[in-house]
């Protein structure tokens, strides 16, 4: 009866005011759930980082004994040797994810030739025992960054498109959310490498 006595404005202004108070918890509802995926496909794509740093470490611990290695037979490769030392000190030296990457590009192109260089000119280095086990660790690890580096970059696309479609893009912008770097080359030549073969040793793709 006390809603039949309302008048006709007064039912339109209950209708319109239950429905904004319905939509803005709708609002909250969404906006806090989009938050909530976007920092999950954050945390899922930096841990996929991790995975992929804790193979790039181990790639960091074999290049001292390998340069190491090379320097006995290879002494007229200082410039190379010490390009290739120095730029394994800039990745771990590296501040922020986007220098880190930089410099994983520099330390792959560095090593790439590096054994190119081995392999034409220092035959006695290649039947080195010690050698052969450090680039038979160095195949290893270059293939488990690779196959992380893959599924690294697959996380980022994730949450790349979370981050720039409309809607879930008005809240990223709220969280200072921007688009991530992709791990990979920028030479389209060093993407067909060819493999490094070794003849009697095991091959290695830079």
């Amino acid at each position: 009866m006390a809603l039949l006595s309302l008048s006709t404005g007064a039912i339109i202004g209950i209708a319109v005011g239950a429905v904004a108070v319905v939509a803005i918890i709708i609002y909250i509802v969404w906006r806090i759930s989009t938050m909530n995926t976007l920092i999950s496909l954050r945390n899922d794509m930096e841990e996929a980082f991790s995975t992929m740093d804790v193979h790039m470490k181990k790639r960091y611990d074999l290049i001292p004994n390998l340069v190491e290695t090379c320097k006995g037979y290879a002494s007229h490769e200082r410039e190379t040797l010490e390009s290739v030392t120095r730029a394994r000190n800039n990745c771990i030296a590296a501040s922020s994810s986007n220098d880190r990457l930089a410099a994983e590009r520099e330390l792959e192109s560095s090593l790439k030739v590096l054994m190119t260089r081995v392999s034409e000119a220092y035959p006695a280095l290649k039947a080195d025992t010690q050698f052969n086990n450090l680039t038979r660790q160095l195949e290893q690890c270059e293939h488990e960054i690779a196959q992380s580096r893959k599924y690294y970059n697959a996380k980022v696309k994730i949450v790349n498109n979370k981050i720039e479609k409309f809607p879930s893009s008005i809240v990223a912008r709220k969280m200072r959310m921007e688009r991530y770097a992709y791990f990979e080359v920028n030479d389209v030549s060093e993407r067909n490498a060819p493999r490094v073969s070794f003849d009697d040793s095991p091959r290695i793709r830079l």
